[in-house]
């Protein structure tokens, strides 16, 4: 006789998710990237996924896209267990991975792209290009995004490049789209637009993963959190439990004693000055002083022409007009190696691309910018290299294997503090700070912040340009606010000021 079933009605009916992981395990030669970690996601749920730098989480998510095999556990689509060989195989089973690095082809238009290695075509296999632009309208009119078919991506925005990504997602039938930091480099006004067609995924009932370390997207567009660490499952919190505190505790595994640990140093002389910069239409008559021990934030909208400044002051482009002093002499700066040699440093926005040789060691990076130390003759010293490379690497907890280990492995927070080390070699004075901590992890970000603290401490002058408005705000003794090329207003208490306060600044000139 059979035994009774005591599942509930409920559970009995209840459908399988959309998607689920099981036990999934994947080792690399010494390291084992995850370790048994379990997701879950259901028809029109936005499922945020969080965790370090390292945790695990891409190394998740290119299982799920077929990148990776796991070495152990299952992958179960509507309740059936699937195995991915390659990204196409996901992909048929409805499964788009948007990653960080956007898949497109810059030459080619936003139609061939959505269509590429699928094209239309008609008699004697010409490529049906007017049918493949009608699609294309249709798929990012249920978007909500405006562009033309025909246009190279290359002349498209980030954030239209992101729009396109998603867009080609959903031109394959996605039932489940994994969206991998997709505001890095977008305005609050496009932030917001994404957080839209979100919405309108959930309710077309298409499942989402988002993976970002911004707690306040997760707070606004999440569902329910899943949090890795270590490579294993930390825990999970529905939308209506979640707490920043209970999240970074899982993610980091203890407590955080401040999000943002600002300390005041004192202030000295005026260090850096710059006058009536411009480079149109991107910069347009720029003035502001750094005093020694100060921390100078500057924001503004994307495209407000702030990483533009510090590419003049850096002389990585030529000046139009305007002036820099140091220590109040007037100075020319007509290339990097100018700049370098006046104490002036650059931490660029994209350290992957401009800031590190990803294919070469953590101490030949080190050593780049300071080779003129570390020679003797025609040779570079390298026992000098890992010497001095190993006591930063222990003053800035920098986390790697060995100094030989390229940079291309580290993850972005260790990267950030390689590229900060070669230039504290240098006895940079002047240190210009684009976006420190994007696309670094909660924990990763608290040591920069008291890595900004200890320059200050030391009587650098720091330039921090973010994006990110608490961060300016919890972080900066004054915020210079830009619109379109120009200083458009200055928060002298940022302990007082709101969000909002820098918002109408970066908006509308007028504002000030």
């Amino acid at each position: 006789m059979a035994s009774p079933d005591h599942r509930s009605p409920r559970s009995a009916a209840a459908p399988p998710a959309l998607l689920e992981m099981r036990g999934i395990v994947k080792s690399f030669p010494g390291v084992r990237a995850l370790d048994g970690v379990d997701l879950r996601l259901h028809r029109g749920e936005c499922l945020a996924l969080m965790g370090e730098n390292g945790a695990g989480k891409s190394t998740l998510m290119k299982v799920l896209g077929g990148v990776y095999r796991p070495d152990a556990g299952e992958i179960l689509i509507d309740g059936v267990p699937r195995q991915f060989a390659r990204p196409a195989e996901s992909q048929a089973a409805g499964i788009s991975v948007i990653y960080q690095e956007l898949d497109l082809i810059p030459q080619l238009t936003v139609a061939e792209n959505l269509f590429l290695g699928r094209e239309r075509t008609r008699a004697f296999g010409f490529v049906d290009s007017r049918d493949e632009a009608r699609d294309t309208r249709d798929q990012l009119a249920k978007l909500g995004v405006e562009l033309d078919p025909d246009a190279r991506v290359e002349t498209l925005t980030v954030a239209e490049q992101q729009f396109v990504e998603i867009a080609k997602a959903l031109a394959v039938d996605a039932r489940a789209v994994v969206m991998d930091e997709p505001t890095a480099a977008l305005s609050q006004r496009e932030v917001e637009r994404l957080f839209g067609i979100i919405d309108g995924l959930k309710g077309r009932g298409i499942g989402v993963v988002y993976i970002s370390h911004r707690m306040e997207e997760i707070e606004r567009v999440a569902d329910r959190v899943t949090v890795l660490r270590d490579g294993a499952g930390a825990g999970e919190l529905r939308a209506g439990e979640l707490d920043r505190g209970g999240i970074i505790h899982m993610m980091v595994g203890r407590p955080l004693e401040a999000e943002f640990p600002k300390v005041k140093a004192e202030l000295g002389e005026v260090l850096l000055e710059v006058e009536g910069l411009a480079r149109p239409p991107k910069v347009r008559g720029v003035s502001f002083a750094m005093r020694r021990g100060e921390v100078l934030g500057l924001t503004g909208l994307v495209g407000a022409g702030r990483t533009e400044t510090a590419r003049l002051i850096f002389g990585a482009d030529a000046k139009a007009a305007g002036s820099v002093r140091v220590g109040g002499r007037e100075v020319s700066i007509r290339s990097p190696r100018d700049a370098v040699r006046l104490g002036i440093c650059l931490l660029t926005e994209d350290r992957k691309r401009q800031g590190l040789v990803l294919g070469r060691s953590v101490r030949e990076n080190f050593g780049l910018p300071n080779l003129d130390r570390l020679s003797r003759g025609p040779f570079v010293d390298e026992a000098a290299e890992r010497r001095k490379f190993a006591a930063y690497r222990e003053a800035l907890a920098i986390r790697v294997p060995g100094a030989e280990t390229p940079a291309g492995s580290l993850s972005g927070g260790n990267q950030q503090k390689v590229v900060l080390a070669k230039w504290l070699e240098r006895e940079t004075e002047v240190v210009l700070f684009d976006e420190p901590t994007r696309g670094i992890d909660v924990g990763a970000k608290v040591e920069i912040y008291r890595l900004i603290n200890r320059l200050a401490a030391d009587g650098k002058a720091v330039l921090m340009i973010s994006s990110e408005l608490p961060e300016v705000l919890g972080m900066a003794d004054r915020v210079l606010v830009m619109h379109e090329g120009q200083i458009a207003g200055e928060i002298t208490d940022p302990g007082r000021a709101t969000q909002e306060d820098i918002l109408k600044l970066a908006m509308d000139r007028d504002a000030a």
